[in-house]
């Protein structure tokens, strides 16, 4: 058996110009897609992989999207959800910029308050949440001080 058969890995081509978002926990996957409205890209070349191997977590999702740079608020989205993935920018089939994704100290507008007495779902006002346990994914709302766990976040 020659070493070409033996090798099962398949390999995904990379992107001239792009992000690439990598270690996406596997389970969050399909809901960073969701967030960042991939199906609603029509001329990008977008690959999506999951349950891949990776040695810090055991596996991974990723997502490579061709001809696409997020903006602050698009990354504050994957952050809710998906807290620790790195974000590749990609130039010329080269690394320009890698970031660490983290929850911003504030989040404008993104979130729903899940309190049905707050005044931000009575009025037509932008959310406000404040990020008191990083780790945890843990909101605190501005005006009615409700806290919403990051399994129950709710994104406008």
């Amino acid at each position: 058996m020659s070493m070409i058969e033996n090798n099962k890995e398949l390999q995904v081509a990379a992107i001239e110009n792009g992000t690439v978002i990598d270690h996406i926990p596997p389970h969050q996957l399909f809901k960073v897609a969701a967030l960042l409205e991939l199906d609603k890209m029509k001329n990008n070349t977008i690959t999506i992989a999951n349950n891949l191997p990776s040695n810090k977590f055991g596996s991974k999702g990723m997502i490579k999207i061709s001809d696409k740079f997020f903006d602050d608020t698009e990354i504050n989205r994957i952050a809710l959800v998906a807290p620790n993935v790195i974000l590749n920018v990609i130039r010329n089939y080269e690394v320009v910029e890698k970031k660490q994704v983290s929850l911003p100290d504030e989040i404008v507008g993104l979130v729903k308050c899940n309190n049905p007495k707050c005044i931000t779902n009575n009025e037509p006002m932008q959310t406000r949440f404040e990020v008191v346990d990083r780790e945890a994914g843990t909101l605190k709302c501005h005006y009615c001080e409700r806290k919403v766990k990051k399994d129950d976040i709710v994104i406008e």
